[in-house]
C-alpha cells in the first residue's frame, strides 16, 4: 500500500515590507548601482531593477518613490564622541564653540550669566577656541577662573577637549589638591613650585573634574535619545563612542537596558588602562550596540601645541601668544617603551586598538608600535587605527598601507582651520597639506572621515565637499591633489567607516543580508558640484527598515 503526499501547493510569498524605487547608489562594488530595493524584518531582502522589483511587492507593500532623490547607505561616523556630545547638547555643559559663540565678549558674557543663573552648582563650558575665536579672549588662569567664579565650581574645556581649565572650587570638588598624581598619558599643569595652575591636559585628567552625577543610567538614556535623534538627522545610522567610559559601558551593554531611543548603532572604544580590565572582552554586546576597541591618545591637539612634529611652528602672533616658540614639538603622551607595553597588552588578547595621532613623529612612533607587536603577534584582520592624523606624511601612509592599518581623517580641520593652518601655525608647505586622505588612499588605505563630535558639527555631507573640494571657510584652496574623488568619500562615509568599526558585514553598504541602514537623500552626490553636495538635503533616514527621521514618501 503507498500513500501520495498531499500537494503542498505554491510556495509562501515572501513580499518585502518595504520597496524603494528609483536612483539608488550601493556602494556594493558587485552592484554598484540600482533602481529598486526591497527591505523585509529590516534586512535588504533584494536589489535589482524595476522589472526584478514587480516580484518583490506584495499588497501589504510600502513603496517609497525616490523621485529626484537617491537612496544611499546609512552614514557611518566611525570616529564619534556621541556620549559627550549628548552630555553637551543636555544639561551637563554649555556649548561655547566658535560656530555657536561667535565672539570673545559673547564667550565671557555667556560664562559671566549662565554661572548667575546656576549658583552655587556652577558651571562647565566647552568650545573655547583662541584660534577661532580670535584675539580677546582672557587669558584663563587660575587667578581668572576664580574671579569669575569664587563661590562655585567652574570647568572650561578647549574646543579640542585636550585641555581643560578649572577654578579652586571646581578643584575642591573633584578632590584634586597639589599631591594629585598625573593619570597615565595625561597631566595637570603645575607651577615650579609644584603647585596647581588650573589647567588639565588629556582625557585621564579632564575626567577628574566632573564627579558622578546622580542616576547616570537614567541620564545617559535621555541624554542618548535626545542626540541620537539630531545624528539621523544628518543621515547617520553608525557611529562610536571613542571614549566609552566604564559606567556608560554597562548601561549600553546591561542585557536589560532600554534601547527603545537609541536610534543608531554605537561601537564603543574604552580608553586604554595600564592592563586590560578583566571583565571586558572584545566584541561584548550585540548589532546595536558592541564593544570593539580601546583608544590611546599618543599625543594632542594642534591647537593646544601638545602634538608630537618633526617641523616648526610659525613665529606668528598666534603662536607666541599660546607660548608655542618655533622649534619642531616633540611632545607625546607616552614613551616608546610606554605605548609598545599598551599595545601589546592588549593587542594578543583580541582587541582592535585605536591610536590619536595628529604629529608624523607620533604617528611614526605608533606604526613602530604596531609593525612590533603584529612581528610578533601576527593576526590576519587587525584593522589597527590611526586617529586624525594631521600631519602624516605619504611615506606613512604607505607603511601604514603595508601593515594593514587603517586612519581616520579629520578632514573638518581644512574648513574651519584652513587659514590658521597654514598662515599662523606651519605654513603651506605642512599646514595646506593637512589631513592628505588622497594620499591615503592612493597607499591602498581604508579611511574614514570623521567630524570628532562635538569638535565641529557632524555632517557628512558637509565632509565630502570639504573632501573633494579642500576649501576652507574662507574659500582657500589647501592642497588640490589631495582631493578625493565624490565615489572615495562616499566610501569613507559609509562602507569603509563601517569597515572600520568591524561591522561592515552588516551594515554600511546596500547589500541583500544586511540591514536596512538607508538614507534617501534629496540628490545624487555624483550629480552636483563638490562644492554643493554639503548642500543637499537629507530627507529620511531608515534604521533596520523603520524610519527615525524625516518623509517616508510614496
Amino acid at each position: 500500500m503507498s500513500t501520495v503526499a498531499p500537494d503542498p501547493g505554491p510556495p509562501a510569498r515572501h513580499d518585502a515590507d518595504l520597496l524603494f524605487l528609483g536612483r539608488v547608489v550601493t556602494m556594493d562594488r558587485g552592484r554598484p548601482h540600482a533602481e529598486a530595493v526591497a527591505v523585509r524584518d529590516g534586512r535588504i531582502t533584494g536589489v535589482g531593477s524595476r522589472a526584478e522589483a514587480r516580484d518583490w511587492a506584495g499588497p501589504d507593500t510600502r513603496v517609497v518613490e525616490l523621485g529626484g532623490g537617491c537612496l544611499v547607505p546609512g552614514f557611518v561616523e566611525a570616529h564619534g564622541h556621541v556620549i559627550v556630545e549628548a552630555r553637551l547638547f543636555g544639561t551637563d555643559l554649555v556649548d561655547i564653540r566658535p560656530m555657536t559663540v561667535p565672539t570673545p565678549d559673547e564667550v565671557v558674557d555667556t560664562i559671566r550669566k549662565t554661572l548667575a543663573a546656576r549658583g552655587s552648582a556652577g558651571a562647565s563650558f566647552i568650545g573655547w577656541d583662541p584660534i577661532g575665536h580670535g584675539p580677546g579672549l582672557p587669558d584663563p588662569t587660575l587667578a581668572w577662573l576664580d574671579e569669575v567664579a569664587p563661590d562655585a565650581p567652574l570647568v572650561i574645556l578647549t574646543q579640542s577637549a585636550h585641555l581643560g581649565f578649572f577654578n579652586t572650587r571646581a578643584a575642591e570638588r573633584a578632590g584634586v589638591d597639589d599631591g594629585v598624581p598625573d593619570p597615565p598619558g595625561a597631566r595637570f599643569g603645575r607651577d615650579a613650585g609644584g603647585r596647581l595652575t588650573g589647567t588639565a591636559y588629556e582625557a585621564g585628567a579632564i575626567r577628574r573634574l566632573f564627579p558622578d552625577q546622580p542616576h547616570p543610567r537614567l541620564q545617559l538614556t535621555r541624554a542618548l535619545a535626545r542626540e541620537v535623534r539630531r545624528l539621523n538627522q544628518v543621515g547617520v545610522t553608525t557611529i562610536s563612542e571613542m571614549a566609552c567610559l566604564p559606567e556608560w559601558r554597562r548601561a549600553l551593554l546591561d542585557p536589560g537596558r532600554d534601547l527603545d531611543g537609541l536610534t543608531v548603532r554605537m561601537r564603543l572604544y574604552a580608553p586604554v588602562e595600564d592592563a586590560p580590565p578583566r571583565n571586558l572582552v572584545p566584541g561584548a554586546g550585540d548589532d546595536m550596540v558592541r564593544q570593539v576597541g580601546v583608544k590611546i591618545w599618543v599625543d594632542g591637539s594642534p591647537w593646544v601645541g601638545n602634538i608630537a612634529v618633526s617641523f616648526p611652528y610659525l613665529d606668528t602672533e598666534l603662536t607666541r601668544s599660546l607660548g608655542l616658540g618655533t622649534r619642531p614639538r616633540a611632545r607625546t603622551n607616552y614613551s616608546w617603551d610606554a605605548l609598545a607595553a599598551l599595545v601589546e597588552a592588549y593587542f594578543p588578547l583580541g582587541w582592535q586598538v585605536a591610536c590619536h595621532a595628529h604629529g608624523d613623529l607620533a604617528i611614526d612612533m605608533v606604526l613602530d608600535a604596531y609593525e612590533s607587536v603584529l612581528s610578533r603577534y601576527p593576526r590576519r584582520d587587525h584593522r589597527l587605527r590611526l586617529e586624525h592624523v594631521g600631519a602624516m606624511r605619504q611615506d606613512q601612509f604607505v607603511r601604514a598601507a603595508q601593515l594593514g592599518v587603517t586612519a581616520s581623517v579629520f578632514i573638518d580641520h581644512v574648513y574651519y582651520w584652513g587659514e590658521v593652518l597654514t598662515d599662523e601655525l606651519f605654513g603651506e608647505r605642512y599646514g595646506a597639506r593637512w589631513a592628505a586622505a588622497r594620499s591615503a588612499v592612493d597607499a591602498g588605505m581604508r579611511i574614514s572621515l570623521h567630524n570628532d563630535p562635538p569638535t565641529t558639527p557632524e555632517n557628512p555631507l558637509h565632509n565630502i565637499t570639504v573632501a573633494t573640494t579642500r576649501r576652507s571657510r574662507e574659500g582657500r584652496l589647501l592642497a588640490p591633489e589631495e582631493c578625493l574623488t565624490v565615489d572615495q568619500a562616499l566610501r569613507a562615509e559609509t562602507i569603509d567607516a563601517a569597515y572600520q568599526l568591524f561591522c561592515d558585514d552588516i551594515t554600511g553598504s546596500i547589500t541583500p543580508g544586511k540591514y536596512a541602514d538607508l538614507v534617501v537623500l534629496g540628490a545624487d552626490p555624483h550629480d552636483v558640484p563638490p562644492e554643493e553636495i554639503g548642500d543637499i538635503t537629507v530627507v529620511a533616514t531608515y534604521l533596520a527598515g523603520r524610519l527615525v527621521y524625516g518623509e517616508a514618501g510614496d
